[in-house]
């Protein structure tokens, strides 16, 4: 199914649509503020076991996407210093690596004890996590996919119309993924180049 959001003032019965899918175990397809993303909700087991399937990530790796930074806080380990960072630069186009309190569920994690932190600009992405009332596990769509395939919602539900519940068409999105922080050290290390400009 393709359902149509807006960014500008997101449909609140589309969004209800969303949240029935999620909480059925769903996974869906969703616009960010960087590349387009496969989402699930983080309190389902079988859609996160699904999802490592159809995007071939057997160790986890998986980004959570949050509401906002107090949300953040209930899932991760945030002292002053890593708040004012993700303060001056959420929402945006970033991944931070933070440590994981043990709210996130273990098989999100996969043995591994930092999660991938995103709250995009993007009002679709948001609303839905808003609307769940949890955070989505969260994966872009497949980087060695051809450009279009990355950018049109109607040409990922062709692709992935048989595997995902529903596709978000957001409008046309973005080629370029996000920048990537590992939060974890002493000092902030960029782990991959991308759409953000750390503040």
């Amino acid at each position: 199914m393709l359902a149509k959001i807006y960014e500008r003032n997101p449909s609140e019965s589309a969004l209800r649509r969303v949240v029935e899918v999620l909480e059925r175990d769903g996974i869906i397809i969703y616009p960010t503020d960087s590349v387009y993303a496969f989402g699930c909700s983080i309190r389902s087991p079988r859609a996160l076991e699904r999802l490592r399937r159809l995007r071939g990530k057997a160790n986890g790796e998986f980004a959570v996407v949050f509401e906002s930074l107090a949300q953040v806080s209930e899932y991760c380990r945030v002292d002053n210093a890593v708040f004012r960072i993700l303060k001056r630069n959420l929402p945006g186009p970033f991944t931070f690596v933070l440590a994981a309190s043990s709210r996130v569920p273990d098989k999100a994690l996969a043995r591994r004890q930092t999660i991938g932190v995103r709250i995009p600009s993007n009002a679709v992405a948001r609303s839905i996590v808003a609307a769940l009332g949890a955070p989505l596990l969260t994966a872009s769509v497949r980087e060695d996919d051809e450009q279009e395939y990355l950018i049109d919602p109607e040409l990922l539900h062709e692709r992935y119309g048989r595997d995902v519940a529903l596709v978000i068409d957001g409008g046309m999105g973005d080629t370029t993924p996000t920048t990537v922080v590992d939060l974890t050290g002493d000092e902030p290390e960029v782990i991959r180049e991308g759409k953000g400009v750390l503040q």
